[in-house]
């Protein structure tokens, strides 16, 4: 069994399947990871299991150690937390972080593993790769000490946006969605609550997470005059229509982007992906408060179902664990 594994693949538009596979044995300045938990990041990995990325995309939508190529068959996946069974002598019986796809058992660089801080439980550790982006997304939208905020969606990457940005001294946030059940969650997180209807404007940052166009096109009307409205969704072949004949130039709003893959120009001399993602573990360490984000787990023999159910249905999923012992 030690050259054996077990990995995800989707085969073909929402279609996936486990299969086994070889394992080589760790070289020199490798590690051999056996997965405790993995976590599915809800947007952007169930328009890959759906088929929706673009061509043009292709090459730029890699992840590490991905397999195979878009459309299909493919294995895909960033969010997967272990333990360390063989290798460096030091890193042995080691919890690690790595951006790997669904596997039981991986072997990888031992450059490429990220050792969790001692706090951190292994169960919330899957939260590393969104905690990234929202990281990513806050230095793009640059809030500053007292600013309204608010965020349109309370999905994994918006709820750990409002939660950062709650911690900024004086920052008034408000998080806006159309199930009326995340109002308590909001208010843990340290964030005030709205439906789309009920949402206030006058916003000094709007981040739109809800990867709905509507969403967005309500992010607009949100922001206040000279605002900045930050787009964290990616919609894939979809196409958003937007009022920008309105009130989008009276106002003089900037429409941002923002993506995890690239570190903001302001950083970028001094900050690197290892770094970014060492400050996303510490910060998760004492997080108890985000285990609610973690509201459904599934052994991994699932995951084909579950990855079918989550790009498919709507359901109430906010970050789906997948456990592996």
């Amino acid at each position: 069994m030690n050259d054996a594994a077990t990995a995800f693949w989707t085969v073909a538009a929402s279609n996936g399947e486990l299969r086994e596979e070889h394992l080589p044995g760790p070289g020199e300045d490798e590690v051999r990871v056996r997965a405790l938990y993995s976590g599915v990041s809800r947007g952007t990995e169930t328009l890959v299991f759906r088929g929706g990325v673009p061509p043009s995309e292709h090459e730029r939508m890699r992840a590490p150690f991905q397999v195979g190529d878009f459309p299909f068959p493919i294995k895909y996946g960033y969010s997967s937390v272990g333990e360390i069974e063989a290798g460096p002598e030091a890193l042995v019986g080691r919890r690690v972080f790595c951006l790997h796809p669904h596997q039981d058992r991986y072997v990888v660089p031992a450059s490429e593993v990220h050792i969790l801080p001692a706090r951190l439980p292994p169960e919330r550790a899957v939260l590393c790769a969104n905690l990234e982006t929202a990281i990513n997304g806050l230095w793009d939208g640059a809030p500053g000490i007292g600013d309204r905020i608010s965020v349109i969606g309370a999905g994994a990457v918006g709820c750990l946006v409002a939660w950062l940005a709650a911690r900024i001294p004086g920052c008034d946030v408000e998080i806006v969605d159309t199930n009326p059940a995340r109002a308590e969650l909001a208010g843990a997180l340290g964030a005030g609550f709205a439906e789309p209807r009920d949402a206030r404007g006058e916003a000094d940052l709007v981040v739109h997470a809800s990867g709905d166009p509507a969403g967005l096109e309500q992010a607009l009307a949100l922001a206040g005059f000279e605002a900045r409205v930050l787009e964290m969704s990616w919609f894939g072949q979809r196409r958003a229509t937007l009022p920008l004949g309105g009130p989008f130039h009276a106002r003089r709003l900037e429409l941002r982007a923002s993506q995890v893959g690239t570190l903001p120009a302001a950083r970028r001399s001094r900050w690197d992906h290892r770094r970014r993602l060492a400050l996303a573990l510490s910060l998760l360490e004492d997080a108890t408060v985000l285990d609610r984000l973690l509201t459904d787990e599934s052994p991994f023999a699932a995951l084909p179902a579950v990855m079918w159910r989550l790009a498919n249905e709507p359901g109430d999923t906010i970050c789906q664990r997948i456990r592996y012992r």
